[in-house]
């Protein structure tokens, strides 16, 4: 198991919002899990894009988002994740988003993407493999909502 922190944006302005620090955690032969700290909104588009992208490329089996640190997310984050909703199913990559705050839970609700993103209660439980209902690392995790 490796984990890394990709370094956050610079602000732009004082009054901008904490930087979104990401943490990648790589699996080997299991998933990539991406650990989002902060806010999601047009700032930190650039720095959540390229982290998804790369994860992508990485082509784990599965990739897992961890939503547990966001304090806010607006349409830039949904976008992003729908679009790497699209470029996982492409490369055949499992993607699952682990423990979404209320305030985003909210915004998938809203917009209807609650029903084609996968959502986990947590991490533990997005590393469950569902699909064969066969755990990838343990057993007895709680299973996900599949969209």
């Amino acid at each position: 198991m490796s984990t890394r922190h990709l370094p956050p944006p610079s602000p732009t302005h004082y009054d901008a919002p904490p930087p979104l620090l990401i943490t990648v955690t790589d699996l080997p032969g299991t998933a990539l899990v991406l650990h989002l700290d902060g806010e999601i909104d047009q700032d930190q588009r650039g720095a959540l894009e390229n982290a998804l992208e790369e994860a992508v490329e990485a082509c784990p089996p599965r990739l897992v988002v961890d939503l547990s640190g966001l304090t806010f997310c607006d349409s830039t984050g949904l976008n992003a994740l729908l679009r790497t909703r699209l470029a996982a199913h492409a490369a055949d990559i499992d993607l699952v988003i682990a423990a979404p705050p209320a305030q985003v839970r909210r915004l998938l609700d809203i917009t209807g993407a609650g029903h084609v993103l996968t959502t986990c209660a947590s991490v533990r439980a997005a590393l469950h493999d569902h699909g064969t209902n066969r755990p990838l690392p343990r057993e007895g995790m709680p299973p996900c909502r599949a969209g």
